[in-house]
């Protein structure tokens, strides 16, 4: 490439990147999900519409994994462990057992109904049973579920990577009689439990250095941070043990030990999660070629997909639930909320690039499948998740970019009083939040001033809360509960 081909290629790249920022906008004042306008953008960009030419499996294979080690970076840095640690173990059974479930029904679908060989079937349904982490943290993130629910959902789709990828290996490269099937879950097992071991070992190396390092710039902690996480992956590959899980667990741990400048390194790890995102479904959109998208291809995706979301995930989810008595609500709701997005269509260059035999039939139809289960379950979780009774009222964090809130170890909460709250009426006074947190501000009709204790809360205040870093999960938990159960809540005679 030189210079002129340099400036082309920034010149078409800082567009589609513009377009794809903007297009963010679009998708939620339609409740589309973003990652099918850049599908979208990838096709209309390939060589059967402007022209673009992208046909290397192995490239988006690489490229396709080093998108998903930011993805996952950023989910695990912004993962609330306090949330995430109730629901761990369910989330660790869905990414293991519950995709074993899962694969196996879909393969058994894929064989008989579909005709397709028994190594194909089981790649088929390796390739479609893991969520997407992408889809999980953008998606669900809007919607204000339980979080022990939202913790589950999360770890599941930090964790089923893991697995899923070195089944889809295995069985891209031909090798799987040689283990044998307990051989076979024996290794799987032992690469995501070392994996994960070698990821929490980094996480806490990193913490170490971090609080004793000092860097000249704060914009350098972002850039370490994501450096260590890489490294992570990295490392664990190397040994032959999950990246995936590593990464994960790493950033895990960094993003609940107390870090210097925590909030811009999480902001950081947020837009670059979205410009690998972007990169990503662009660039799968690149390597679907319409012209080689068929009917069946079609037709055998929505057979695949009645299959995931009728038999399938329900099934996974009542298997792992069933020893842990999960409320039906919550348990419905898993149900439909295995989202996938690029992680299958990922998956589904490895065999392309293996030139497994009818790979690209099932690229192509792995690609309708994502689009199809995308475009009909991502837009009505919300419904869902409010018929279900599984939301609470929001207590939504923002994160300020104030050196004295980092300085004094503090965090700045914002609390919407909704119309179903019960906080209307109630006095600042009778909040007893933990020591050291206060209300700052209160907003109310466009107005904003300081309040005292004998300031009454009113439907539609929106009120901003310091707490010590420390004491914010206690903050949040009895701001929730004075705004379901009012003024007495917790209060004993």
């Amino acid at each position: 490439m030189d210079v002129d081909r340099l400036d082309t290629a920034l010149l078409v790249g800082g567009a589609v990147i513009l377009l794809a920022i903007l297009a963010v906008r679009a998708s939620v004042r339609f409740g589309l999900p973003s990652l099918l306008i850049y599908l979208a953008m990838g096709v209309l960009l390939g060589e059967s519409v402007l022209g673009v030419q992208f046909d290397d499996a192995a490239t988006a294979h690489a490229l396709g994994f080093a998108a998903l080690v930011v993805i996952l970076t950023e989910g695990g840095l912004t993962t609330k462990w306090s949330e995430a640690r109730p629901s761990f173990g369910l989330g660790l059974l869905l990414a293991s057992v519950g995709v074993a479930v899962s694969l196996l029904v879909v393969a058994l679908t894929v064989h008989y109904a579909l005709g397709y060989s028994w190594t194909l079937a089981l790649l088929v349904g390796a390739i479609t049973s893991p969520t997407d982490a992408a889809a999980v943290f953008t998606v669900l993130r809007k919607v204000p579920l339980r979080p022990r629910l939202r913790g589950a959902l999360e770890a599941e789709s930090g964790l089923n990577d893991a697995p899923t990828v070195l089944v889809v290996v295995l069985l891209s490269a031909g090798h799987t009689p040689d283990y044998g099937v307990l051989g076979f879950v024996g290794l799987v097992v032992f690469e995501l439990a070392f994996g994960a071991a070698f990821g929490a070992a980094v996480g806490w190396a990193g913490a170490w250095l971090l609080r004793r390092v000092a860097l000249p710039a704060t914009g350098l902690y972002p850039i370490m941070v994501l450096t260590i996480a890489v490294l992570s992956y990295a490392g664990a590959s190397g040994l032959h043990l999950s990246g995936f899980a590593a990464v994960y667990v790493t950033a895990l741990w960094l993003g609940n030990s107390e870090l210097p400048h925590g909030a811009s390194t999480r902001s950081f790890a947020e837009g670059f999660a979205w410009l690998a995102q972007i990169g990503l479904f662009v660039m799968l959109g690149l390597l679907a070629s319409p012209g080689t998208l068929q009917l069946e291809h079609l037709w055998g995706g929505i057979v695949i997909g009645l299959v995931l979301t009728l038999v399938a995930r329900p099934l996974s989810v009542v298997v792992c639930a069933l020893p842990l008595r999960i409320p039906a609500g919550e348990e419905a709701f898993m149900s439909v909320a295995g989202l996938r997005g690029a992680v299958p269509i990922v998956l589904a260059t490895i065999p392309l690039s293996e030139h497994v035999a009818d790979s690209e039939d099932l690229f192509n139809l792995v690609f309708y499948l994502v689009v199809v289960l995308t475009l009909l379950s991502a837009p009505a979780l919300p419904w869902f998740a409010s018929r279900l009774g599984v939301t609470v009222d929001p207590v939504r964090d923002v994160e300020l970019e104030v050196a004295p809130l980092e300085r004094i170890a503090a965090d700045m909460l914002q609390v919407h009083v909704t119309e179903r709250s019960r906080l209307h009426g109630v006095e600042i006074g009778e909040l007893r939040l933990p020591k050291g947190a206060s209300v700052a501000l209160v907003v109310r009709g466009g107005r904003s001033f300081t309040p005292g204790d004998r300031t009454p809360i009113r439907h539609g205040d929106d009120l901003l809360v310091v707490t010590p870093s420390r004491q914010r999960d206690a903050t949040e938990s009895r701001l929730q509960a004075v705004s379901r159960q009012g003024r007495l809540a917790g209060w004993s005679p």
